[in-house]
């Protein structure tokens, strides 16, 4: 979008860039105000080479608060002359996801309570294994 980065930094330039592009408009002060709180990581895809922009929205927000941002996404992509990401002035394809859902961290620091790896795929595990399923091609 018009400025320099290194991967690590890819979701950081993005949310600022985005910011900046949006802010151009009339819509700039909502969209900041709903996009303070959120959370972007930034995955290549390395088979496919699509760069996904993931932001993690506040739980707090409406389906029109959601529908706002990603209307506000699509004029930006529609009318901005630097695609979202470029490499050797080629463009690369992306998408952007916007998602409230939360999912229970199952390892790690902030490991939801009782949940644990293990417990998580142990029900699938099982089912795998019941009688009849021995031509599971995973197992």
């Amino acid at each position: 979008m018009g400025s320099d980065s290194l991967y690590l930094e890819f979701a950081d330039v993005w949310r600022r860039r985005i910011g900046e592009v949006v802010s151009e408009g009339n819509n700039g002060a909502r969209f900041t105000e709903l996009m303070k709180d959120a959370e972007v990581l930034h995955i290549l895809n390395g088979e496919t080479e699509v760069h996904t922009f993931m932001v993690q929205l506040p739980e707090t927000l409406s389906p029109d608060d959601i529908q706002f941002l990603a209307d506000e996404i699509l004029n930006v992509a529609k009318t901005y002359e630097f695609p979202f990401v470029t490499l050797d002035d080629n463009y690369e394809k992306c998408q952007v996801i916007f998602t409230a859902d939360k999912e229970p961290e199952i390892i790690g620091l902030d490991k939801k309570e009782g949940i644990s790896a293990g417990a998580v795929f142990a029900p699938i595990l099982k089912r795998w294994s019941e009688p009849g399923k021995g031509n599971n091609p995973f197992m």
